[in-house]
């Protein structure tokens, strides 16, 4: 495949709106039909037919440099040079040809030793906005740095660029969406999904790629600490539904960040300056930080809003259950800012088991976690997807495989040499069913939950004493302040004793299958469940 003349981008300042006013890009997003303003003040927008990430039309550029660094497979697939040049050369194309583009200069990284400067440049105001509010503005208030800018990284989103099927022939893809990626380029080129987490995850993926060559943990995880004891820091790691937002957030803590860190040698930082939560079923008794952070500024996607009085409908689900709202971190009353915190005292592993057998809450010895970590459990539920008739176990290595280039082994040995130098409690958390699987029981009330996170924060469930699940080998703990005793031994919840040790014992072969996927040493494997 030959090898055209790159095409420069036109970002000449009579075209260029540059994203350092908030008010400005809503007036232009309105003015271009691109969403519209809630009752609350936020940017109600649509993402079109693709209302969720694209995986399947995620590639990465296969290059000599960083070939063998890549965890190769449906995840990370490889794209050649060639067609990447080609896609680059499509989306400037675009770029070039729309009267108005938008240009945003930002950071991920709170800490200004690790950080990288991105510029996002895109054809829709909105777009610019959300860029604004996830990323680290320079000189703004998350900014712990001098102010000063320099570029590591380039998004080009051309979203509205569909690729012709003669494009998708020539470039090897799959389909009229294309999210292509290098990591020698630094660059990223959105086509054809307007959907707007594709910005920040892509940048989340160099963090994951790029943090390890400096010594750098990264984490899809979030994170809070004590208001009252700065070193007691807490992370959240989970798949989407586990809870992860919702416990973070929580008023008596303060908020670090909600999905992406790194874990340093002095401690945690975030790696944005926003939050992107789900918001399908908010309500303000639930969770009142979250739903008080909507407002002027913030951006909320596919939310279904009242035709005459823009009021949103959060339990209105018609678009998509994946709603979501973007806003500022200091939009959460009492933020760290800048975000960054002590070393962990406690690892949270968050799996919504619909199978019904996983404790509620067991402590891990360092091989636990790492062959928890590695394995990223959390289940679909029946009826989620078409075929889709009993609970289906989704493992998702580091609990964010789609965000991960290097082996899953070399993001646990960083895990486990972290909990054992700085002596962090590593805990797995269940936040789904109990009393049976989806459909007979009934899922852990978030009393319950919150009751066993307490106890894990304050360090009195440390302090207690510890049954190993005989099909699991988790310990599970005899006692937790404010949770019934009956609800810890999810073998007891069952009306069938032996329906659950069937049950237990079929989600125990489907661990050891996955794992059989995964490099581990033996003493890791042996960590796995029993049964």
């Amino acid at each position: 495949m030959p090898t055209a003349a790159p095409v420069a981008l036109d970002l000449s300042a009579n075209r260029v709106v540059d994203a350092t006013s908030a008010a400005v890009l809503i007036e232009r997003a309105l003015a271009a039909g691109e969403g519209r303003l809630a009752s609350n003040g936020a940017l109600v927008c649509r993402t079109g037919d693709r209302t969720g990430r694209s995986p399947r039309d995620k590639y990465l550029e296969d290059t000599p440099g960083i070939h063998d660094r890549i965890a190769w497979g449906s995840v990370n697939q490889p794209i050649s040079a060639e067609a990447f040049e080609q896609a680059e050369r499509i989306a400037i194309s675009h770029l070039n040809s729309r009267p108005t583009v938008y240009r945003f200069d930002g950071f991920a990284g709170a800490d200004p030793r690790y950080r990288l400067g991105v510029r996002v440049v895109t054809e829709q105001a909105w777009h610019a906005l959300f860029a604004k509010t996830l990323f680290i503005e320079p000189g703004g208030t998350s900014d712990s740095g001098d102010g000063s800018w320099k570029q590591d990284w380039t998004i080009l989103n051309a979203s509205r660029r569909r690729l012709t099927a003669d494009e998708q022939q020539r470039l090897g893809v799959k389909g009229p969406v294309l999210i292509a990626q290098s990591l020698e380029r630094r660059t990223v080129v959105i086509l054809g999904t307007e959907y707007a987490g594709e910005i920040k995850k892509s940048i989340f993926y160099a963090m994951n790629f790029d943090m390890p060559e400096v010594g750098v943990f990264p984490m899809h995880c979030s994170a809070n600490v004590s208001k009252t004891d700065p070193k007691n820091v807490a992370l959240f790691f989970g798949l989407s539904g586990t809870g992860k937002t919702t416990l973070s957030a929580d008023p008596d803590r303060a908020l670090i960040g909600d999905d992406e860190h790194g874990w340093s040698d002095r401690g945690v930082f975030n790696f944005e300056g926003g939050c992107y939560a789900k918001c399908i079923k908010l309500t303000r008794e639930g969770e009142p930080q979250i739903w008080d952070a909507i407002r002027f500024g913030s951006v909320l996607e596919n939310v279904v809003i009242h035709p005459e009085s823009r009021v949103p409908d959060y339990d209105d689900g018609s678009i998509t259950e994946n709603t979501r709202v973007t806003y500022p971190v200091e939009f959460i009353p009492g933020a760290v800012i800048p975000s960054v915190g002590a070393h962990p005292t406690n690892v949270i592993f968050l799996t919504a088991d619909a199978f019904g057998v996983v404790p509620p809450v067991s402590r891990l010895s360092p091989e636990q976690a790492m062959y928890y970590f590695i394995n990223g459990y959390t289940s679909k539920l029946a009826g989620t997807e078409a075929g889709v008739t009993e609970p289906t176990p989704n493992f998702s290595a580091c609990f964010g495989a789609p965000f991960m280039p290097r082996r899953p082994s070399e993001y646990a040995q960083m895990l486990a040499e972290r909990i054992r130098k700085h002596n962090a409690r590593v805990w797995l958390l269940n936040t789904g069913w109990t009393g049976g699987a989806y459909g007979a029981g009934s899922r852990f009330k978030l009393a319950y939950t919150r009751a066993m996170v307490t106890a894990i924060l304050n360090g009195s469930l440390d302090k207690g004493e510890f049954t190993p699940d005989p099909i699991f080998g988790l310990p599970i703990p005899k006692a937790v302040p404010g949770v019934p005793g009956e609800v810890l031994n999810p073998r007891n919840t069952w009306p069938d004793g032996a329906a659950y040790d069937r049950q237990a014992k079929k989600l125990a072969a489907l661990f050891r299958e996955n794992d059989a996927k995964h490099e581990m040493t033996e003493a890791v494997r042996g960590a796995g469940p029993r049964g």
